[in-house]
This record gives structure tokens, C-alpha cells and sequence, in this order.
């Protein structure tokens, strides 16, 4: 924590930064500012709502302090940036960006915050360095009484997913972060701007897209759907390899790839995925400033999975998606302290020794970050409770709610008259 102290005006709000990462990193079954202040030993939760709400500090410069101590463990010349959303399943319509909406966090249409990460991933491990609250265009961006009630920033306008990846990417490469590559799943991939971007910082990428998204081959000349590219692929010459371990076993397809440069000396191809067992396809954008075997564009293709697993880490483990807040401010300042404690179990996690391919024969697998964080509280946090804290904190909390049942009833009698 003394990483982040100076960014901190008052000292309270420094120790109170800490005893709330130091919750986070707990074994708090639910991560709120009442839990983590009786974790902490406070007698009410004001001074974490304070932290989130009106202390004097600046949530990007934390995040970007963050960035920093994580990319000191795990930097990578190999490292390959990382851009999703996830979303934040959310009651009411009183949070900032919430609506109804389609996020892959249910599977389906629900109430719920949507939020663009970039991730980080190398040889050496993995985090995510920033992150963009989705505001939708309609519903809050265009609805100044709504935008002031959540205390959006006047400058705020409405940026699209792709936009806002493009941003943190800007900043990314900006600070130096040491990354080759960047991948992305269809909704990025389909952003001519994005594409752009990176071609003008030599970046290389590979982007999914949809099997309707027209490519050109024969220099240029032709434009067809890359599905109607796969029946005319020979058999000798998909390509079967591992994009990566996955939780159940390597993750294996059969690969093949097209070039699509349209002018001399470009390195352009369209990649294509298809699964042994289904037949599904996915088909990938790539491009790169120099030429590249294919076995590197399918690593790059693999690296997108760990954005999922972070996001499931975080939440499992940090409680990411365990906040109370609806404000813009406390939105950023919440996330950036919870990227600050995954980051922080990562600087733990030994580094596994480099190998080929998974070591069936050893007797234990590499201490994982959940079990990082275990050993953590079980060796160094656990502490035992004291009795009239407990029982104090029972009080305020029955004190509360009976307060809240009386305005609700209260509120119900007058409007039923």
C-alpha cells in the first residue's frame, strides 16, 4: 500500500485505503463498506462510504499505480493486451449506466451496469490495468437530471465499446506498457478505427469478427464473407494446435490461415478456427508489422481467454462485482481498489517454471491466485474476533433496518392514504 500512499491527501483516508483492500483480499463472505468496516474494526461504515465518496484522492492515479507494480512482476516483451466487458447484475435504475441490457454475465437481457477492462497477459502472469464505465447513449448520456444525480462529469459523452477500448489502449501504449500484440473478441474486431490505431503504432493484432464481416483477397480486388472462404480450404491444410491450457485440458482446434494483404509488403491474414468436435468456426482479423509464423497468431488468439478468468477471479475472490454504490465517482474508485488487490495477489503468485506443455507427472499444480489468497488469511490475516465488536456491529446493523422498515412502511401508509 505504500505504493499508492501519496496519492492520498489525508492520512485517514490512507489507512482507511488500506484496511479496504486488506478486506477485499479477506475471506468477507460479501465485500460492502459494512462489512469491510466491521472487518476492520470501525464502529460504522461512514468512513469507507467516505473513501468512495468524497475523500481527496484520484482513482487514476491509483490505477495507474496499479498498471505500474503489476507490469513490474509480470511484464513481458511477449505481453498481449486484452479488451472485454462484463457486466453488473443491478436492482433499480439509480446506478450510474444502469439499464436494461443484454450482458453475457446472465446470458440475456438484464437490469445491470455494463463496463470495458484491459487486461494484461505474459509468460509471466496476468491483470487487468484499466477500466471505462459503458454509459448508455439514450437512457443516461442524453438525460442531464440523471447524469447530475449520479454525479457523471459534465465532459462525459457518449462513447461506444470499441471507443472506449480504443481509449485505455491510448493510454496503455502511452505509459510504456510492454505489449506486442492486442486481441479482442467480435465487437472490438468489427472497428475499422481500432484496426487503424494499432497499425499506426505497429502494433499487431488479432480480432475476432463476424462470419458476415466482408474481407478482401487477390489484392484487394475481391470482398467475400470469410465463411464462404472455409469450404474452399483444403484438407491438408487445417492445422491442428492449442491456443492454451484451459480448466479442463489444452484448448485444441484446427487452424488455418489466409493471407489478405492488398498492398506489397503488408502482413495481413484472416484466420479461421474451427472446432474438432462442433464444427464451429471463428474467424479472426490479424495483422502484424512483420512477417509471423501461424502458431504466433494462434498464442495471441488463446490470450483473449484470460480476460474471462480474470473477470471470474476478481469476482469469486475479490468481490469485483460485490459493490453498493451508485455514483460515478465511488463506481471508479471501488473498481480501481479491487484491480488493486487482484494485482497485488498476483505480485504473490510465484512464477511457474517455463515448460512445453503441461507437466502431467508432477504431484501438485502452481499455487494459483485463489489459493494465494487463502494462504494469506489463513498464515498472515485471520485474526480472532473480538465479542463486543461482534456484538456491536449486530446492533448497529438491526438498529439500521429497523430505522429503513419504519421510512418504508411510513412511505407505503402515506401513499395508500
Amino acid at each position: 500500500m505504500a505504493r499508492v500512499a501519496a496519492r492520498f491527501a489525508r492520512i485517514e483516508p490512507r489507512r482507511t485505503a488500506a484496511a479496504f483492500v486488506e478486506g477485499l483480499l479477506s475471506t468477507v463472505e460479501r465485500k460492502t463498506c459494512w462489512s469491510l468496516a466491521e472487518r476492520a474494526g470501525l464502529p460504522d461504515p461512514q468512513p469507507m462510504q467516505r473513501l468512495l465518496r468524497t475523500a481527496v484522492w484520484e482513482a487514476d492515479a491509483v490505477r495507474d499505480d496499479t498498471r505500474d507494480l503489476l507490469l513490474e512482476h509480470v511484464g513481458h516483451a511477449d505481453g498481449v493486451l486484452i479488451a472485454d466487458e462484463t457486466g453488473f447484475l443491478k436492482k433499480g435504475r439509480s446506478s450510474v449506466g444502469v439499464q436494461r441490457q443484454y450482458t453475457g454475465t446472465a446470458g440475456r437481457i438484464e437490469n445491470s451496469q455494463v463496463a470495458v477492462f484491459l487486461a494484461y497477459a505474459s509468460p509471466l502472469g496476468r491483470g487487468l490495468i484499466d477500466r471505462r464505465l459503458y454509459l448508455p447513449e439514450t437512457t443516461w448520456c442524453e438525460q442531464p437530471d440523471r447524469r447530475a444525480g449520479a454525479g457523471v462529469p459534465d465532459d462525459t459523452t457518449f462513447a461506444t465499446k470499441p471507443i472506449l477500448a480504443r481509449q485505455m489502449l491510448t493510454t496503455a501504449f502511452d505509459a510504456g506498457v510492454p505489449a506486442g500484440w492486442v486481441t479482442a473478441d467480435e465487437v472490438y474486431g468489427a472497428d475499422p478505427g481500432l484496426r487503424a490505431d494499432l497499425e499506426t503504432r505497429g502494433i499487431g493484432y488479432v480480432l475476432a469478427v463476424g462470419c458476415d464481416r466482408r474481407v478482401r483477397i487477390n489484392h484487394g480486388r475481391t470482398a467475400i464473407r470469410p465463411d464462404t472462404l472455409t469450404d474452399r480450404i483444403p484438407t491438408s491444410a487445417w492445422q491442428t494446435s492449442s491456443c492454451g491450457p484451459g480448466a479442463k485440458g489444452p484448448r485444441i482446434y484446427q487452424w488455418a490461415w489466409i493471407t489478405t494483404a492488398t498492398h506489397p509488403g503488408e502482413h495481413r491474414w484472416l484466420l479461421i478456427r474451427r472446432n474438432p468436435h462442433t464444427e464451429e468456426l471463428a474467424y479472426y482479423l490479424c495483422w502484424s508489422p512483420r512477417p509471423v509464423p501461424l502458431h504466433t497468431l494462434i498464442r495471441v488468439a488463446g490470450s483473449r481467454w484470460n480476460i474471462e478468468e480474470l473477470f471470474q477471479t476478481g469476482k469469486n475472490e475479490i468481490g469485483l462485482d460485490h459493490y453498493q454504490v451508485q455514483t460515478w465517482t465511488s463506481w471508479h474508485r471501488f473498481i480501481t481498489l479491487a484491480m488493486l488487490a487482484l494485482a497485488l495477489l498476483t505480485t504473490m503468485v510465484p512464477v511457474p517454471e517455463p515448460t512445453t506443455g503441461p507437466d502431467l507427472d508432477r504431484p501438485v499444480i502452481a499455487i494459483t491466485v485463489a489459493e494465494t489468497r487463502r494462504l494469506l488469511n489463513a498464515l498472515a490475516r485471520n485474526q480472532p474476533a473480538d465479542p463486543r465488536q461482534v456484538l456491536h456491529w449486530s446492533l448497529w446493523r438491526r438498529t439500521v433496518q429497523a430505522r429503513a422498515r419504519r421510512s418504508h412502511y411510513q412511505r407505503r401508509l402515506l401513499r395508500d392514504g
